[in-house]
């Protein structure tokens, strides 16, 4: 794996943190100081730890351990579910559904609930009444929304990557 430069985390401005009235005093040890207001990060410890995660990361992949990308932002919800493809890998991008990672058992039951509908929709539908055959298309839409990310998962994933944890903060309670 490359090495992570600093000069790329500092062209990148990943050195500039919060104002400093709304600072973490747990981020303390990671702070390098305060420059008109904003705190500036320790770049040399980031890309220390930034590189250990990346390892981690790396040598779980070798592994062969089961990756879930989790990202439900607007802004990050499509690439999250390119590269969770491009990784083959299983996301979530739209909402956390609840019970995926504490309730597994109920959550399969849904899964595969999505792939008869799925396999239903081209034969079966089309020779439904047209309420009964409007009702199924509308749950097959609701579960593709919900679990089209992880409907080929097989159970609980190793590792869960998220993407900003106070924004996902339902999906990281539940670890």
């Amino acid at each position: 794996m490359a090495e992570i430069k600093i000069a790329q985390l500092l062209k990148a401005g990943v050195h500039f943190g919060h104002k400093t009235p709304r600072w973490n005093p747990k981020m303390f040890p990671y702070i390098y100081m305060e420059r008109n207001g904003i705190h500036i990060l320790d770049l040399v410890q980031t890309s220390q730890l930034l590189q250990e995660a990346c390892d981690f990361v790396q040598l779980a992949a070798e592994q062969g351990k089961t990756f879930l990308f989790v990202g439900t932002k607007p802004q990050a919800a499509e690439l999250i579910k390119e590269e969770a493809l491009r990784a083959d890998s299983f996301y979530i991008n739209h909402r956390w559904y609840g019970g995926l990672l504490t309730n597994w058992q109920t959550v399969k039951g849904r899964i595969q609930t999505l792939h008869t509908l799925e396999a239903q929709e081209e034969t079966i539908f089309p020779t439904l009444p047209k309420k009964e055959s409007a009702s199924l298309r509308k749950e097959l839409t609701k579960l593709r929304s919900q679990l089209n990310g992880v409907k080929n998962m097989s159970g609980v994933p190793d590792i869960m990557i998220v993407i900003d944890q106070n924004y996902e903060l339902t999906a990281v309670r539940k670890l």
